[in-house]
Formats: structure tokens, C-alpha cells, sequence
């Protein structure tokens, strides 16, 4: 297996990337959505940002893989970064320099790798955005095209942090030689790319350097006096108020936030900034040095990442109809944070537990370490389904979790619960079999569709079921009714008089009285039975295991009819009165030997309904031992 070569300047890059301070940090989300991006877009089931240390590979971020760094000689990247254009490798079996790399013959059993490199401002190759799956494969100019755009992605934000930093360093050598020389602190100060902003405890500007003038649109003379809070949007002000309370509190050592200004011409920038307080060498606090960044136009570019992410799903679905089950995920990757990340040794015990996961299930690192996962975040019921699956996977099954997305119910350190989608790995190593999870906390995903669900088949003003739900379980019912070799009716009620109610009364008084005929509708029927609102005034009863169909149904009618009509009590703006309504009823029934469509059943009850308003309204028709046909004129328009 032949290293990679040193490139020339290796010095130099190991300078930058150490200066950074990118190694051995925390995950971040604006380093993991890309992450993520690139696998969901690419079809893959590994990718990361991979930084090049002295004698390893770093992942800063990662999707599928079963480490966090390896040595720097079987690093795929460490041949990237040597090249000027994105490494492509089709097949490592077959690639001389790879074929025999540990990663290759092992897990995670690399067959194609792309990468592109991260550069820092001067062209320092820091590392890769790379790609990677254990199938073979040919990446054509498009899906190239997309690793290089979310590449360049990475690389604006490796190029800002290398900004910032060389800005903070100015600064900090700026207030050591600030007591010997103001004129060179002055410089610094001046010359400076970023906003620099001196404010006092109140917010107020004490000054602002020509960079911060002119992301404002203000002068230096403007601003003098301003508070920070004057120049903010509204929207944002009261969440920056109250970090901006914390830092002066002391409970955080340093502010860093992405908000919007509005500048003197009335526009709005966004920008992304650092405070933090200045003491004197006595410890007395002397002002807030605040640093800030103009990031307007990176929002821009993410907005139109977004919109080619948007038209690359449209594309590849038109082509493939692969993403159209991945595009909820797709949002849900761009617009939520990190996953929760924890890892099971053989016996079942965490053996490694992240801040999200901290943050989603309320339990420490230290209170997890150590810990059966069944005491931490699987609910009773399931514990022994657990134990069960970890014994099955460490035989050599697969098991329903590994390498699957599945949703499952869990607990909070607190006792309450929620929905993960959790995705597994096993991995085998020289130090054993252990168990990667990744789960993302998708309650109000859940929440929200249940509640669109319940919308769809219910009506708003009543709360009865509506239309939709009429005609999926009217069909449902006269199967049942088949089986059963029993009967079934539907009654098509129309109330009378409710037109000269919404008229005298108004709408509101109209809607009250729909609520009050609703529900006596739903108090008036077997718990077996089921009311529906149709549209306007029109219900419908759909009634089961009728022993005597034509009787029982006239019975229930009658019921209806008596119910509806009692005085209904209206409180408006118009009157407090009491209204009278009735009812007209037309009933249909499925019997033995009659088969007939749900369309067939609604129509025909609709008719026998129109015939009642005929014969004087509060009628209920047909009348019993009338034979049952679905052969029926068009109903009447309505009135």
C-alpha cells in the first residue's frame, strides 16, 4: 500500500490547520448539514469533512462511518489533497494504491471514494469533502459538479474562521501594545476586513472601526452614542437582548450570533458576530469588543444552494423516482441540528454519548457511560426486545435495526417520551463488536401529522367526521355488513329552516347552530354508529348490525328528528334567542343479497331525502316495507 507523498508546503498546511482550531472540536452544524447534503444528493452511504493531521485523518463531520479518524497512511484524502481537481476513485480494488488498504479489505469496505479539497485563503490543502461507498461506481460531471458546490461551501466557512482568527490575533496583540502605542493599535484597528466595535455595558458604541462603518452605512460620528439595539432588526432584538444580558452577567464567557442590521438606507444585512467583555490587568471591566462579520451574501449563496438542492431533487426524481420518499428527510436534514449519536459495546453498555444526545434524552456523558441503554432511554415494554435483538445482532443476524431507519418509542430522562428514528451499525474491530446509533428526535414530525391526518377527515366547525371520511368507511361498513350477512343504513338528514336562521341571525348564529345539531346528532346514536357533516346543513348516520334494517332505521330517524327540533339557545351580536329547526331524513339500506355501491347508497338515500322535503318536511322516507333500489332519478337541486 503506497503513502501518499508530502506535498511541499506540508509545514506550512499543518500550521494553518493547528492555527484554526478545527481538530479534536465538537460536531457543528453548518459543517454536518453539508455533510449530510452530499450523502442524501450523491446516493451514498458515507461522506465527511475530513482534515489531514501529522499522522491521521480527522473527521470533522461525518455520515455512516465507523470511526472518527484513522491513520493518516490509509487515508484516501491524504492522496486528495495532493491533487489540484477532485480525486475520483471508481473501484479501490482496482486502483494499485488502494487495493490493499486496511479500509478497503475491511470495514468499512471502500470501493468508491471522491474528494475534493479544502483550501484555507492561500491554497493550503486542509483537507477533503469526500464521498464514499462500498459499491462501485461511476460519478458523472453532475454529481461531480454538486461535491465541488458543497465543497466550496465548507471552504468559505474554513476561510472565514481563518479570517476571524487572524483578526482576534490582531486584536489581542492590538491590547497588549495598547499602553505603548495607540497609534499602533490604531492600525490594527483600522485596517482590519471585519467590523470591530467597542460598546459599553449599556451597548452603547464607544467606537467603530472604517470596516463596521461601512457594513452600517453610518459615519463613526452616527454611531458614537447608538446602542446596538438601534441598529437591529426588530424581529431579532429581544433574543439578542437577552444573550447580550448573559454575557454582561458573566454566565457566558463570549456572544457569537447571526442576526440582521438595518443599515441607514433602510436595507437589511445580515451578519455573524463575536463579543466578548475587556477587563483591565486589574480585573476591572472596561467595555466589549464585538467582531462582526458580514455574511449577507453567504446567506444569499445558501438560499441559492438551496434552490439548486430543490431542482437536483425535481431532476433525479423525474429521472428515477428514488428521492420522492427522501424529500421530508431532506428538510428535516437542512432545517434541524445534529442527531444524537451513541454507541453500545457487545455487553450493551454506552461506551460513547454526545451532546445531542444529551440535549434530546436529558441524561449527562457521565451519568450514560457505562449503562445498559435499556435503564437510559427504552421504555419498559420494550427492554426485553432489546436484550433480545443485541443477542441476535452478535450472532451474525441482522436483526429489523441494523443499517435500517425505524421509528421507536423512547424516554426522557424525566419519564416522558417521544419518537427517534434511529439508524444502526454494526462495526467489528480488533477491540470487538460495537453497536453506532443515530437518532433523531421526530415527535413534532409525528404530532403534526396526526393532527393533519385528523384534519383531513374531520370537519372544522363541528368536529364531526367529514366527506372523506364518509366515503372511506362506508365501504369499509358494507363489507363488514357482507360478511356479517347482516344489514346496514345511511340516513341523509337535511335540516328545515336553518336557511331562515342564517338569514335573520347572521352567520355566527348559523355556525352555533350546526355545533349544537352536531352534537346532539352524535348524543343521539349508539357509540357504534357514526355521524357525518356533508356541507352546510346536510348530515349523514351511518348505522350497523341492524337487526330489523327498515324499522330500526325509522327508529333512529324519529330519534334524530325529535332531537334536532328541541329549541336551540343562540347568543349573537344580533339576539339572544331561542331557534326552532327540524329535520327531513331519507334512509338507505344494504340487506342480505343487496350489493351496491357506496355512490349507489348515498345517492339513494340523498333522493329519499328530497322526496321527504316534498311530502311536508320532518318526514322520514322511505316508509318501512318500502322494497330498497338503486335505480334511482337524479336528486332535485337543492334549494
Amino acid at each position: 500500500m503506497p503513502a501518499a507523498p508530502l506535498p511541499s508546503n506540508e509545514q506550512e498546511r499543518l500550521a494553518m490547520l493547528h492555527t484554526l482550531d478545527l481538530l479534536d472540536t465538537p460536531a457543528e452544524p453548518v459543517f454536518d448539514r453539508v455533510v449530510r447534503l452530499a450523502s442524501r444528493l450523491l446516493g451514498v452511504p458515507m461522506a465527511a469533512f475530513s482534515l489531514v493531521d501529522t499522522d491521521r485523518q480527522w473527521f470533522k463531520s461525518q455520515v455512516g462511518l465507523p470511526v472518527n479518524e484513522t491513520p493518516r497512511e490509509q487515508a484516501f484524502c491524504a492522496h486528495a489533497i495532493g491533487q489540484d481537481e477532485p480525486l475520483v476513485v471508481p473501484d479501490a480494488t482496482l486502483d494499485a494504491r488502494f487495493s490493499d488498504n486496511p479500509l478497503v479489505e475491511g470495514a468499512p469496505d471502500i470501493r468508491f471514494y471522491a474528494g475534493v479539497p479544502v483550501r484555507s485563503s492561500n491554497g493550503l490543502a486542509l483537507g477533503t469533502l469526500c464521498a464514499i461507498d462500498n459499491k462501485p461506481r461511476v460519478l458523472n460531471d453532475e454529481e461531480k459538479a454538486v461535491l465541488v458546490d458543497l465543497a466550496a461551501v465548507i471552504m468559505r466557512e474554513v476561510q472565514y474562521r481563518e479570517r476571524l482568527a487572524m483578526a482576534r490575533d490582531r486584536l489581542q496583540d492590538s491590547d497588549v501594545a495598547l499602553g505603548a502605542s495607540e497609534a499602533r493599535f490604531r492600525a490594527v484597528y483600522d485596517i482590519a476586513s471585519v467590523g470591530i466595535s467597542l460598546t459599553t455595558q449599556e451597548a452603547r458604541f464607544i467606537s467603530v472601526n472604517p470596516a463596521m462603518c461601512q457594513i452600517l452605512g453610518y459615519s463613526e460620528d452616527e454611531l458614537r452614542g447608538r446602542t446596538f439595539a438601534e441598529v437591529t432588526y426588530e424581529p431579532d432584538r429581544a433574543e439578542d437582548l437577552a444573550c447580550f444580558r448573559r454575557l454582561m452577567a458573566g454566565e457566558i464567557d463570549f456572544l457569537r450570533r447571526q442576526k440582521r442590521y438595518v443599515r441607514k438606507d433602510g436595507s437589511l444585512i445580515w451578519v455573524e458576530y463575536d463579543m466578548k467583555r475587556k477587563f483591565s490587568a486589574a480585573g476591572q471591566y472596561e467595555y466589549n469588543v464585538t467582531v462582526v462579520k458580514d455574511i449577507h451574501a453567504q446567506k444569499l449563496a445558501e438560499e441559492a444552494l438551496a434552490a439548486l438542492n430543490a431542482d437536483l431533487e425535481r431532476r433525479v426524481e423525474q429521472r428515477t423516482g428514488e428521492l420522492a420518499e427522501r424529500e421530508a428527510e431532506l428538510r428535516s436534514v437542512i432545517e434541524n441540528a445534529n442527531d444524537a449519536y451513541i454507541r453500545l459495546g457487545a455487553d450493551g453498555r454506552v461506551q460513547a454519548w454526545n451532546r445531542e444526545a444529551k440535549q434530546t434524552f436529558g441524561w449527562s456523558e457521565r451519568e450514560a457511560l457505562g449503562r445498559p441503554l435499556e435503564e437510559l432511554i427504552i421504555p419498559a415494554e420494550l427492554a426485553g426486545a432489546h436484550r433480545e435483538g443485541m443477542r441476535h445482532a452478535l450472532r451474525g443476524g441482522g436483526g429489523r435495526l441494523i443499517n435500517r431507519r425505524v421509528e421507536l418509542p423512547a424516554l426522557r430522562r424525566d419519564g416522558s417520551r417521544l419518537t427517534v428514528e434511529v439508524r444502526i451499525r454494526r462495526m467489528d474491530g480488533r477491540g470487538g463488536t460495537t453497536f453506532s446509533a443515530f437518532l433523531h428526535d421526530v415527535t413534532l414530525r409525528k404530532q403534526q401529522e396526526a393532527r393533519r391526518e385528523y384534519e383531513s377527515r374531520h370537519d372544522v366547525l363541528t368536529g364531526l367526521a367529514n366527506r372523506r371520511a364518509l366515503m372511506e368507511a362506508l365501504p369499509l361498513a358494507q363489507a363488514r355488513a357482507e360478511r356479517r350477512q347482516g344489514s346496514l343504513g345511511l340516513l341523509f338528514i337535511d335540516l328545515d329552516g336553518f336557511k331562515a336562521v342564517n338569514d335573520a341571525y347572521g352567520h355566527e348564529a348559523g355556525d352555533e347552530l350546526l355545533r349544537v345539531v352536531g352534537e346532539r346528532l352524535r348524543q343521539a346514536v349508539r357509540r357504534t354508529d357514526s355521524v357525518f357533516r356533508l356541507a352546510g346543513d346536510e348530515f349523514t348516520v351511518l348505522l350497523e348490525d341492524l337487526k330489523d334494517a327498515q324499522g330500526d332505521a325509522h327508529t333512529v330517524g324519529r330519534k334524530l328528528v325529535e332531537a334536532v327540533s328541541e329549541p336551540v339557545p343562540l347568543q349573537g351580536a344580533r339576539a339572544h334567542v331561542q331557534v326552532r329547526v327540524g329535520a327531513s331524513i331519507g334512509i338507505a339500506i344494504q340487506g342480505q343479497g343487496r350489493r351496491c355501491t357506496p355512490d349507489a347508497l348515498i345517492k339513494e338515500a340523498d333522493h329519499w331525502m328530497y322526496e321527504a322535503k316534498k311530502a311536508g318536511r320532518g318526514r322520514i322516507l322511505p316508509a318501512p316495507g318500502t322494497p330498497a333500489t338503486s335505480a334511482l332519478p337524479e336528486a332535485a337541486h337543492r334549494e
